[in-house]
């Protein structure tokens, strides 16, 4: 992976951590624990790494589209399963 791809997946995922971060010194509603951070920091980072190896490894934009779609609906079932337990896994706390 080129140091310049690399570097635009860390600063989206910092960026989209700074959101809630942002939100937290306004809002009671919005509390997150560092665990929380890092766990979505973690699933940001897989989710950008997992997309930008796809966009690299995959030629055709119909495959690519279809495994990037797949790589984002795992992404947010996951991140839904953390956050609300809609499957009443373990996984989620229930």
């Amino acid at each position: 992976m080129k140091p310049k791809r690399l570097l635009t997946v860390l600063l989206v995922v910092v960026s989209i951590l700074l959101i809630p971060f942002i939100a937290m010194q306004f809002d009671t509603g919005v509390d997150w624990s560092p665990f929380d951070f890092l766990v979505m920091g973690f699933l940001l980072l897989i989710t950008g790494l997992a997309i930008e190896f796809a966009l690299r490894k995959i030629t055709g934009t119909g495959k690519r589209i279809i495994v990037c779609g797949v790589i984002l609906v795992v992404f947010f079932m996951i991140w839904a399963e953390l956050a609300v337990g809609i499957f009443g896994t373990p996984f989620a706390g229930s």
